[in-house]
């Protein structure tokens, strides 16, 4: 797997996935559960990489634009 998640991006899904995540604990109703969709964008923050990017080659990595 290549590196296409760059900083911003990659911080931008890992708040977002925590904030997502928080929506578990802090929401009452049966939509609560929508925040487990959190799981995605913190992942692939995590590993800095997005198979939807892959899939369109897009990289907002900016070492990955040096090398082409």
């Amino acid at each position: 797997m290549k590196v296409n998640v760059g900083n911003i991006d990659r911080g931008a899904r890992i708040v977002a996935g925590i904030v997502l995540l928080g929506l578990v604990f802090v929401v009452e109703s049966d939509a609560r559960w929508l925040g487990l969709i959190g799981i995605i964008p913190l992942a692939t923050g995590l590993m800095r990489w997005c198979p939807l990017y892959s899939l369109f080659g897009i990289s907002t990595c900016p070492l990955q634009h040096e090398k082409k």
